[in-house]
């Protein structure tokens, strides 16, 4: 569920830390405007992350969807193919996997930790 509430900027700064503590939740964001024109969006720090994260594999795997659709239809049809696993593509396209320890797994790359990179 996304939920955008659209605020002026001014009414924002003098909400703000209420706003930071309601997106929190999940799928909620504000949109400020500035003379009723959208302005910025300020949704939490895990779901802009979440964004950035879709748009690379979007970027990455363009047929993505396609290629879902492609095996689904096998599988109904029967037609079972030997498709690479998840892990096989990725290494393919220069992802890897990383264990770290019991917590979940995650990817690794290159560009992911240029990405983190911050400016000084």
């Amino acid at each position: 569920m996304n939920s955008s509430t659209t605020i002026p900027i001014t009414e924002a700064r003098r909400k703000l830390f209420q706003l930071v503590r309601d997106v929190q939740t999940p799928g909620l964001f504000y949109t400020l405007t500035e003379k009723g024109r959208p302005k910025v969006v300020l949704m939490s720090a895990e779901e802009f992350e979440s964004w950035r994260e879709t748009l690379e594999a979007v970027t990455e795997f363009p047929d993505l969807k396609k290629d879902m659709e492609q095996v689904e239809k096998d599988i109904k049809s029967g037609d079972y193919k030997k498709y690479p696993t998840l892990e096989e593509v990725m290494m393919e396209h220069g992802y890897m996997l990383a264990d770290k320890g019991k917590r979940k797994y995650h990817v690794a790359d290159k560009i992911r930790k240029k990405s983190q990179k911050r400016p000084r």
